[in-house]
């Protein structure tokens, strides 16, 4: 997955965040709704049977993962430019995080034909989003390298959330899954994403000396804390969750963001593990996982119960 298209402000701006600038831009579009249910048997960029189905369908994994890969973007100064200078987030929060949420189970589920057709919609938007950092270093979305660290950054945060939250998997598992990434990282133009855990550690390590704190990082955490953002059963883990995206982050990334302050205690661990095991086993009828799986022919619950990849 990649990051989703910056979306469209509306004609009233507000007061710059954190030495940001930010132009006017056109009022926000409303999301187009998706058919997961047919054509009956149309594939997906994904397969039925891979691990990249199981990691999406998990809300413990995706927001502790998206936690955690925003993070990562917003300690590199370009990325971060990018992010807060042409998005929604830091003023409607809410519609930001749902068209995040739409575009990932879009690239995940939906037919073939419909997630490139989105995929082809943000690479277009990405094309008008550039400009330059407050020290004046300048930055442009598609820029190959920044394309590269936000895949690596997502691919991270969505796995390693999984693994540490809802369901344990090997390094064979996290192989397979940056293999699987690979063809949908290529629609987005980040043709030098990582394809196997050893390449998402060297891209990590190369990017090590680039990250610095800064108090939009923060802010961003104080906006995913006090912002309603999770579904109602999980609303009062929010704030464990989000300490639980920093958590997951490698102890030097920590260290270098200094977030040090935002440890996650053993018992929330015990808790978020109950809780993701728990929603393993939990089809949410209407969701792009359930109706995916139907359109394939299978079972609405074929993802769950403990079923494994093949």
């Amino acid at each position: 997955m990649n990051e989703p298209e910056p979306e469209p402000e509306p004609t009233t701006t507000r007061k710059p965040s954190t030495g940001e600038h930010r132009d006017r831009a056109p009022r926000p579009r409303s999301r187009p709704r998706v058919d997961y249910l047919r054509p009956e048997g149309a594939p997906a960029l994904y397969a039925p049977d891979s691990i990249a189905w199981h990691v999406f369908k998990n809300p413990v994994s995706l927001f502790v993962g998206g936690i955690a890969a925003v993070l990562l973007e917003l300690g590199e100064p370009r990325v971060r430019s990018g992010v807060w200078g042409h998005s929604m987030f830091p003023y409607d929060p809410i519609t930001r995080l749902r068209r995040t949420g739409h575009v990932t189970h879009v690239c995940a589920y939906a037919p073939r034909e419909v997630a490139q057709r989105v995929i082809a919609g943000v690479v277009r938007m990405h094309e008008r989003v550039r400009g330059h950092t407050p020290e004046g270093t300048p930055y442009h979305a598609n820029d190959p390298e920044l394309l590269d660290w936000v895949q690596a950054t997502v691919d991270y945060g969505f796995l390693e959330a999984y693994a540490a939250h809802c369901r344990a998997l090997t390094d064979h598992d996290r192989d397979r899954f940056y293999r699987e990434s690979v063809p949908t990282a290529e629609l987005f133009g980040a043709t030098g994403a990582p394809r196997s855990l050893a390449e998402q550690r060297e891209q990590f390590e190369a990017m090590r000396p680039r990250l610095e704190p800064h108090p939009i990082v923060l802010e961003f955490l104080d906006i995913m804390t006090r912002t309603p953002a999770v579904p109602r059963p999980l609303e009062g883990l929010q704030g464990m969750m989000v300490r639980a995206g920093v958590d997951l982050l490698p102890d030097w990334a920590i260290e270098r963001l200094e977030l040090r302050r935002y440890a996650l205690r053993g018992w929330e661990r015990r808790v978020l593990w109950a809780t993701g095991h728990l929603l393993e086993r939990v089809p949410l009828p209407g969701s792009p996982p359930v109706l995916a799986s139907r359109r394939m022919g299978l079972p609405g619950s074929y993802l769950y119960w403990g079923r494994s990849w093949s």
